[in-house]
């Protein structure tokens, strides 16, 4: 198992870690948020079953205030015809009872009244002095003695009136179940839970709510968002309060049960943002060190080649002057081509790490060159097309771009094993200059198109894999271009495409 395919697998499994860790999470957070859920459905169900008990302690409150309510009438009508009998009663005996059962009464407040509005007497209230007429007593007075209906007393000459109120036991009771009523509802939502609650009736008006904006509330546009939101995320709690009267709770999930469950996917946020900074920080270090390996190796490697090409060339010229090498001049030029190549060679290892100048070159020419070079070292089984216009141009640095383009056509000459076809096309956009070239070699499979490129990565059994990376190097580091594999099938070939800028 080669670097790349180590590297591609210890990849696979920090993702599915990552995604394991990541799922785990989730699940645990959508457990715990789900637990919480249920426990404010259930608070909400309790509210319900509060609100119906409560309604019940008022109506039998209500029930026992009407019998009371009744009872106090009749003793006031009690005390009405005592009042009148103690008028037509001659006997001592019934004119007591009668007194009695007109004293008995220290807790009703009642006026009594003649037909023309006359204050005749009152009993267990302090009316104001000088004021003679019912019609004259303050207005609250007069309010408070006017919710019942005045108790007629028939005299056999006239009728005279009792008005009256609520006993101040009974007026006591009844502010209690006032207030009852009034804050029942609003103890239960406001102090139940920190979720937002809605209390409605069956049409849609608000009764009560609790732990939300009172302006929100306020607002009838937004109240009814509000509630279309609370009935989307959850149903409605109804509580039915008996004698038809259904109350429904409308509910949310509290602030925290919402950032519990938002809370796994800014974690995962915050973890992958950390990996993606943690990638290429490394990948920009990774890539930085190869980058000193690659200018030093080719620095040291121009040096070592400095010494011994300076040598070869002084000893072609020490053979060029001996007579025995005369009629040799055939093998003496081959050296000096051969010397010569060295001296490109090392110069474009010197040239590595530098910016390079780059200037307005023909494409045709360029490609003319390299091919016909490679065409003379090449099995004559192999063929080599190009198809370029005349007039294309580009920038380019003339000794880094032959190297890319020899390597390219090496690539694929040892692809094809010294036997088949290569076609160099050219094409033009308008801004770029195409290079494709293809082989009708061996091929490389899909899942290693970008592996080629990395330093290391080889075929061959005694190949280093630094010719694509160097190509790659050279043209998109220096060139500003891109390469990349544009197609390629096993067995039938692969087709290379270089990008670069027009001049």
């Amino acid at each position: 198992m080669d670097v790349y395919t180590r590297k591609s697998n210890l990849k696979l499994i920090l993702l599915l870690l990552g995604t394991l860790i990541g799922l785990a999470t989730l699940t645990y957070t959508n457990r715990l948020a789900n637990k919480i859920a249920e426990e404010e459905k259930f608070k909400a169900k309790l509210w319900a079953e509060a609100i119906g008990r409560k309604a019940k302690l008022v109506r039998y409150t209500k029930e026992l205030f009407t019998k009371l309510a009744e009872e106090e009438r009749r003793k006031v009508n009690v005390y009405a015809q005592s009042t009148a009998f103690i008028l037509s009663v001659e006997n001592n005996e019934l004119l007591t009872f009668f007194n009695d059962i007109i004293t008995s009464n220290n807790d009703i407040p009642a006026i009594l009244c003649d037909g023309q509005g006359n204050i005749l007497g009152a009993r267990n209230i302090e009316l104001p002095k000088g004021v003679n007429l019912f019609s004259d007593l303050p207005v609250s007075i007069r309010a408070e003695f006017s919710i019942y209906p005045p108790i007629t007393v028939d005299y056999k000459i006239s009728k005279n009136y009792i008005y009256y109120k609520d006993s101040n036991l009974f007026a006591k009771l009844k502010q209690t179940l006032n207030d009852l009523v009034q804050t029942f509802i609003s103890e239960v939502l406001v102090n139940s839970a920190s979720a937002p609650v809605i209390l409605t009736d069956e049409r849609m008006n608000i009764l009560d709510y609790g732990n939300i904006d009172s302006a929100t509330m306020q607002n009838t546009d937004d109240m009814l968002k509000r509630i279309k939101q609370m009935q989307a995320a959850h149903d409605p709690v109804v509580a039915d309060l008996g004698e038809g009267i259904t109350r429904y709770i409308y509910y949310d999930d509290s602030d925290t049960l919402k950032q519990l469950r938002i809370f796994p996917f800014v974690q995962l946020g915050i973890f992958v943002a950390f990996l993606l900074i943690a990638y290429f920080a490394f990948s920009n270090a990774r890539k930085s060190e190869q980058n000193l390996v690659w200018v030093g190796m080719a620095k040291e490697t121009a040096h070592q080649l400095g010494t011994p090409i300076s040598s070869l060339e002084g000893w072609i010229e020490y053979l060029r002057e001996l007579d025995g090498m005369k009629g040799n001049e055939k093998i003496l030029t081959e050296l000096e081509s051969d010397v010569s190549r060295l001296s490109l060679v090392a110069e474009r290892f010197s040239k590595i790490g530098s910016v390079p100048q780059l200037l307005p070159q023909n494409v045709k020419e360029i490609l003319e060159r390299n091919i016909n070079y490679m065409r003379r070292r090449s099995s004559e089984k192999t063929k080599m097309t190009l198809y370029c216009a005349d007039e294309l141009q580009f920038k380019v640095n003339n000794q880094l771009f032959d190297w890319v383009v020899e390597n390219l056509l090496k690539n694929a000459l040892d692809a094809m094993d010294g036997e088949g076809e290569i076609d160099v096309e050219v094409i033009a956009d308008s801004r770029n200059i195409l290079i494709d070239i293809s082989d009708t070699g061996k091929g490389i499979p899909k899942n290693k198109f970008e592996t080629i490129f990395e330093p290391g990565y080889s075929t061959k059994r005694r190949g280093w894999g630094l010719v694509l990376s160097l190509t790659k190097r050279i043209v998109e580091e220096y060139h500003n271009g891109k390469i990349i594999v544009k197609q390629s099938e096993i067995g039938k070939g692969t087709t290379f495409r270089i990008t670069l800028p027009k001049a």
